[in-house]
């Protein structure tokens, strides 16, 4: 359970670093179409609820899923701020399909 809880964090931490940088310094970032875009949000997303449940928190599921989605809202409004990114509502709700995706596939896998 530790190493899940050292990979989920080092998870958060990767994904917001790459969430501040500017986005031209990430490599192939602006060959993304916007629908692959979404998908790559929706996958990560997906990621970082399906490991922060194999961590077994003393929260449910349901609020670890909660904070994830706060924790992607918090980045899309550091994008307002941002001078090399933009705020995106639908990069918001890939991140919500995404949250509950991982959140239906660990509700059915117990």
């Amino acid at each position: 359970m530790l190493i899940n809880r050292v990979i989920f964090y080092f998870s958060l931490l990767i994904v917001f670093s790459l969430s501040v940088v500017n986005a031209d310094d990430i490599p192939k970032f602006n060959s993304l179409s916007l629908l692959s875009d979404k998908l790559v949000h929706l996958l990560i997303y997906a990621y970082l609820s399906y490991v922060g449940f194999m961590c077994k928190f003393q929260i449910s599921n349901l609020t670890l899923a909660f904070y994830i989605f706060i924790f992607g809202a918090f980045i899309e409004l550091i994008h307002l701020f941002h001078p090399y990114r933009y705020f995106e509502y639908f990069d918001l709700l890939a991140n919500l399909f995404g949250v509950t995706i991982a959140f239906l596939i660990n509700k059915l896998k117990s």
